[in-house]
């Protein structure tokens, strides 16, 4: 759905999203995304906007059923009842019909971490006798370094970093700022990358463009080029599986909690929200423990069927 066909309650919705709840580009994109889909469902349908009941709401779902996962279609149903209560609050519908609707049942998946030694490999992949391979190896070493998440990353201008204490300010979910420090190695990528970074911006005006990470033609870098960029190091230093940069962030955090860091801190450090949502690290680190009694405890191993019993005589 064209900007201009869409409705205009959605309108005043997405405007209220950005004013007042100060929501990210990407959150709005996925909210209008969603309601767009809706809309032009309930118009095939010939059902307004304010008419529309949970019924509908499930038929709409039901369309999505085939194609996509139940998470994508617990975020549409985020959406619709965010947009319904929205309604409600303004005394436009007389209840939120999103409220009757079950929400998809999300399969429980835990975290996937990529070994220590796969990351050392990755992040030490890049040439940085060049600038875009002394770009790469400081996004790797700020992505497993910080544990940020892309988006994060994408959105990093000069002035976020503070050589000095060595952290960098990120806007989280909700646009909700927080200061991240970074490790020596880090630091060391970043001090190599910055003097060359003028290289990358071509014939920009480094006063016009702040971000932190250019592309090659000197503008700022999207989630899906640093998503590409890490695949081409991976296949570089041939490892065996896909690292997706939110694989990073979860590395981060389990080699954190193995090191024996608390899980508040870690918490604190990846900006949840809730720290039940960093308690799903414990599940990985406990499975990888189980892992390595099962490989190296003699009484974790299957016993022999015939075990020969010597008879030395009776015991003194």
């Amino acid at each position: 759905m064209e900007p201009s066909e869409r409705p205009q309650l959605v309108q005043d919705f997405a405007e209220y999203l950005e004013a007042t709840r100060n929501a990210s580009p990407h959150t709005l994109k996925n909210y209008l995304s969603d309601l767009d889909q809706y809309c032009e469902y309930l118009a095939q349908k010939q059902i307004a906007l304010t008419a529309a009941d949970h019924l509908a709401i499930r038929a709409f779902l039901a369309t999505k059923h085939p194609t996509t996962k139940p998470t994508t279609r617990a975020r549409k149903l985020a959406s619709i009842r965010a947009f319904y209560r929205f309604l409600y609050k303004k005394g436009l519908i007389a209840q939120n019909p999103g409220r009757l609707v079950m929400a998809p049942k999300k399969p429980k998946s835990l975290p996937k971490v990529v070994p220590i030694d796969d990351v050392l490999a990755l992040v030490e992949a890049p040439d940085t006798e060049n600038a875009l391979g002394a770009r790469d190896r400081a996004i790797l070493e700020v992505l497993y370094g910080g544990g940020v998440r892309v988006s994060e990353l994408c959105g990093l201008s000069l002035d976020d970093w503070a050589p000095r204490e060595n952290v960098i300010r990120v806007l989280g979910k909700g646009r909700k700022e927080r200061i991240v420090p970074l490790g020596r190695k880090a630091r060391e990528a970043l001090e190599v990358y910055l003097p060359r970074r003028l290289e990358l911006l071509g014939s920009n005006d480094p006063r016009v463009e702040p971000a932190m990470f250019l592309n090659y033609v000197g503008g700022r870098l999207t989630t899906r080029s640093v998503a590409r960029i890490i695949d081409k190091h991976v296949l570089a230093c041939a490892l065996k599986r896909h690292v997706h940069p939110h694989a990073l962030r979860h590395s981060f955090a389990t080699h954190l909690l193995d090191g024996g860091a608390d899980l508040r801190a870690i918490q604190e450090l990846l900006g949840h929200a809730s720290l039940s949502t960093t308690q799903r690290y414990t599940e990985v680190s406990w499975d990888r423990l189980q892992a390595v009694y099962d490989k190296a405890h003699p009484r974790a191993k299957v016993a022999p069927t015939h075990v020969p019993v010597r008879d030395d005589g009776p015991e003194e």
